[in-house]
């Protein structure tokens, strides 16, 4: 085992964030771009299907096809979430790990995944509805509870406290994580969204060219790159946040040497890792 699980300061865990991005590029973009391209051609299908001339009927299907789009879209960023959190314990304890695999391993959580997000979610929007500060903290608290539903497999409740209680005591530098990758999102975001939309505002056709089908499958195709480049990184960083949390407060690397040593008495050693 090359990788030296021990405590990591905020600056080695971002690094080894990016390290494992940056060496593993096609996995996990792989993971994130395969099931989104279902929601963008999904998408790609309804300005298609939009005709000129015919405003009702272009914001009904608008319409239509935006909450479907909506909800492909909570499938599809469950199962990559997920198959991403898979690949990075893989990854990150030096054992193998592929696309195909990552997706095959998460049967079964994908619904639990979902359940989770969404809890969260609705806990964060009404703290930030209750001066803000408390959607925070419930943020901060329940960072970890996807990585603790797919590699502990715990239920919607107790991956959220058992994330609560992972968190606790190092929350300020969960914060400063945060806010980096969300700093970094909207950085890209704009670095590849906004030309799109420049170009459309310039265009001959001024304000046309803006709602022109051509314009809108570039956009969407914009939105999907940027998308793919920093959608894996809040998923590898928090993960990693997970297994460092467990080496502080549960020696989690003495009980991966043991179980090491013991698996490599066995005839046919199974390391299983992760719970």
């Amino acid at each position: 085992m090359t990788t030296a699980l021990r405590p990591l300061s905020t600056g080695e865990l971002l690094d080894r964030t990016f390290s494992l991005y940056r060496n593993h590029f096609g996995l996990f973009v792989g993971i994130f771009a395969l099931p989104h391209l279902v929601v963008m051609a999904f998408q790609c299908v309804g300005v298609a299907l939009q005709t000129s001339g015919n405003q009702i009927a272009n914001i009904f299907i608008t319409f239509v096809w935006s909450m479907g789009a909506l909800f492909l879209t909570v499938i599809v960023s469950a199962a990559s979430q997920a198959a991403t959190v898979v690949a990075v314990s893989d990854v990150h304890l030096d054992r193998p790990s592929s696309v195909k695999d990552s997706f095959v391993r998460i049967k079964g959580h994908i619904v639990g995944v979902i359940g989770v997000s969404m809890l969260v979610g609705l806990g964060v929007a009404a703290g930030l509805l209750a001066l803000i500060v408390p959607g925070v903290l419930f943020a901060l608290m329940w960072s970890l509870a996807v990585p603790v539903k797919v590699l502990e497999d715990k239920g919607v409740t107790d991956a959220m406290s058992r994330s609560s209680d992972l968190t606790k005591g190092d929350r300020g530098r969960i914060f400063v994580i945060w806010l980096l990758f969300i700093v970094l999102s909207i950085g890209i975001s704009l670095l590849i969204q906004v030309p799109v939309e420049m170009a459309a505002g310039v265009s001959s056709r001024g304000a046309l060219a803006r709602s022109a089908a051509g314009w809108q499958v570039a956009s969407l195709a914009a939105a999907f790159v940027s998308q793919c480049l920093v959608g894996p990184l809040a998923t590898i960083g928090f993960s990693l946040v997970y297994y460092d949390e467990r080496v502080r407060k549960e020696a989690f690397d003495l009980q991966l040497m043991m179980t090491t040593i013991d698996a490599a008495t066995l005839p046919n050693p199974t390391v299983q890792v992760g719970a």
